[in-house]
């Protein structure tokens, strides 16, 4: 009987029974294709050993005019420049307040407790001191995370040390800093009737609305950095007036020369080309309320004025189709704006009107704010259920693990889904959270370039590809930054760690699948090209079964499932390897599955080969 030749379509295919699906794969996890067949997908490195505060939602890079590379990094706590491996804190601040005596110390405790009439402060906010003088033995100066009392005047901070003596004072020039209110780690869904959007709630689970959660919009107006939380102002950060270590962000409507800038807003989007910048979701002129179908934009150029006139350019335009706008994306040509059911086209016309707003599709849902990702001039995005595209017209995006990814997903969770892309392998990325998890644990991958999709498991919380990096950028739940596609390994700490991986096919029919057939021999077919490690190996597993709905055959005395490593033991002249493998399988249907868990490993399936011969049809 000649050698039966495993090769399988490219992608995974969970749409279906594994029978059904025979002849391409089945399940996967840290793999992805290359010429249509499957690889180990590269590994990940720190940039350096410092962490930051909170749980980074965002990652945006951009360069200055004397060519400084930098990354804003904004968390649930704080928003920082990322330069050279170093986390610099420009989180704006909320309120400056003079304090008189404000603190209360217990002698042996390091908990003090502070008192100030003006609230506005949360747990887990962050306010600075200064000027205050001794008190129990301590001088509180610096920074300090609040924790807030159950008084609406007093909040605990604890300090480096404890109080010799209990007593209260502290001077009667303390001037208390209080930085932005901090946001949510997790979402926890608003519960009841009336939680969430008109429409979109039930009783007992909230809706979409992400107002308390800590999503971050930026973009760069120059070199010069505009952001906010959602929700939140918008502020400023002058690379060029302002130090990094030093100076914090301000806000857009407190920069030089600026008119009716907007002090609340959902979303913030730059037009690269025209120079406007634009708020969605955002106060009227002149007003203080959010109306969340709100588009404002400042004039040409000046990203401070935003007081329409005769002489410039800024205005305004309110969307009809939803209830609030969700996201944008500067496209080609256009801006791309995502309301809660529908996607708009804003588009430049000049005065008087200066931007128009076309209806691109209705009844369209998007999964949250950083669930769509431009590139190659189409739009992908992940919706409530399903995905998009948008490459001149709105359409569903064929998936071919639909069903695997949504039958295992936490629904409460979507706020949290964010995307990107990884240009250097034609691929965009969605990360999730699966079943009951609350933190992102999964991810999704579309390969635009091949049309196909694969998926696994991974943690992080944000995304940002290479563009002006050397590496697409990830941000851990460990509070750090790592390179991705850099080495093969997990370096996501000072000890590597090797990556897992593997990826199992549908079932196949041996022969016509009518009749047993008894392997005896697999001759691999597989490259360790990029592999640093000496002799790098991967094992290869077949799973037999009698039919399709019979179950894998496990004992090894009836035929069962039985796997080999593959080893390679020279590079040159050709890639030497394991020229065959012998086992004892028998089955009508079989799986095959690679798989590798070492360090220093790089592999590519290849098209292994079948040595079986038929062995009746019990």
């Amino acid at each position: 009987m000649p050698l039966q030749k495993l090769a399988f379509k490219p992608g995974v295919n969970r749409e279906n029974s594994r029978y059904t699906s025979e002849g391409g794969w089945y399940e996967c996890d840290k793999v992805r294709f290359r010429q249509g067949t499957p690889e180990k997908i590269g590994g990940w490195e720190r940039i350096s050993s410092e962490t930051f505060l909170g749980l980074c939602r965002k990652l945006f890079a951009w360069i200055t005019l004397t060519g400084q590379k930098l990354l804003g990094v904004g968390t649930n706590l704080k928003y920082y420049i990322e330069k050279g491996g170093s986390y610099y804190d420009i989180t704006p601040l909320r309120a400056t307040v003079s304090l008189t005596n404000p603190f209360t110390t217990t002698s042996g405790s390091a908990v003090v407790t502070v008192a100030d009439a003006a609230g506005g402060y949360i747990d887990g906010d962050f306010v600075t001191f200064s000027g205050g003088s001794a008190i129990g033995g301590i001088t509180i100066t610096g920074e300090f995370q609040i924790t807030k009392d159950t008084s609406a005047n007093t909040y605990t901070i604890t300090f480096t040390s404890a109080a010799s003596s209990s007593v209260s004072g502290g001077g009667g020039s303390v001037t208390a800093k209080y930085q932005i209110n901090v946001g949510p780690e997790t979402w926890a869904p608003l519960v009841g009737w009336g939680a969430g959007t008109w429409g979109a709630s039930t009783w007992g689970v909230g809706g979409t609305s992400t107002d308390s959660f800590r999503h971050y919009s930026q973009g760069n107006f120059g070199e010069d950095l505009i952001f906010g939380p959602r929700g939140g102002a918008p502020y400023y950060w002058d690379t060029s007036t302002k130090t990094l270590g030093t100076d914090r962000a301000v806000a857009l409507s407190a920069i030089s020369g600026a008119s009716n800038a907007p002090t609340i807003q959902n979303f913030i989007s730059i037009s690269d080309i025209n120079r406007f910048v634009f708020c969605m979701g955002v106060n009227a002129l002149g007003g203080s309320t959010l109306d969340p179908m709100l588009v404002r934009w400042s004039d040409q150029e000046d990203a401070g004025n935003w007081t329409p006139s005769a002489t410039n350019q800024a205005g305004s335009l309110r969307l009809s189709q939803g209830a609030e706008v969700v996201t944008a994306v500067q496209g080609r040509q256009e801006v791309l704006i995502w309301t809660d059911i529908a996607l708009y086209s804003l588009q430049y016309v000049g005065a008087p009107i200066v931007w128009g707003a076309q209806l691109l599709g209705d009844n369209v849902s998007i999964a949250s704010p950083n669930a769509a990702t431009y590139v190659n001039s189409i739009a992908f995005w992940m919706g409530i259920g399903g995905f998009y595209k948008y490459d001149g017209r709105v359409q569903p995006l064929r998936c071919d693990v639909k069903k695997y990814i949504f039958n295992d997903f936490n629904t409460e969770q979507y706020t949290q889904v964010f995307s990107g892309t990884n240009e250097g392998y034609g691929e965009v990325w969605w990360f999730y959270c699966s079943g009951d998890s609350t933190s992102v644990d999964r991810y999704v991958v579309y390969n635009y370039e091949q049309d196909i999709w694969y998926y696994g498991t991974m943690a992080r919380s944000a995304w940002l590809d290479s563009g002006l990096r050397d590496y697409p950028i990830a941000a851990t739940y460990t509070k750090n930054l790592v390179d991705h596609e850099r080495g093969l390994d997990n370096k996501e700490t000072a000890t590597p760690a090797a990556i897992s991986a593997h990826i199992q096919s549908a079932q196949f029919d041996l022969e016509d699948g009518h009749q047993f057939a008894f392997i005896h021999r697999i001759l691999p077919d597989v490259t360790f090209d990029g592999s640093t490690a000496d002799n790098p190996v991967v094992d290869f597993s077949l799973y037999p079964l009698q039919n399709s709905g019979a179950g894998y055959t496990s004992p090894a005395s009836e035929g069962g499932s039985s796997s080999g490593t593959v080893t390679r033991t020279a590079t040159s002249p050709i890639e030497a390897f394991t020229s065959q493998l012998d086992v004892r399988v028998r089955g009508r249907q079989m799986a095959v599955k690679i798989e590798s868990s070492a360090e220093g490993v790089a592999w590519q399936w290849g098209a292994p080969r079948l040595d079986m011969r038929p062995d009746g049809r019990r």
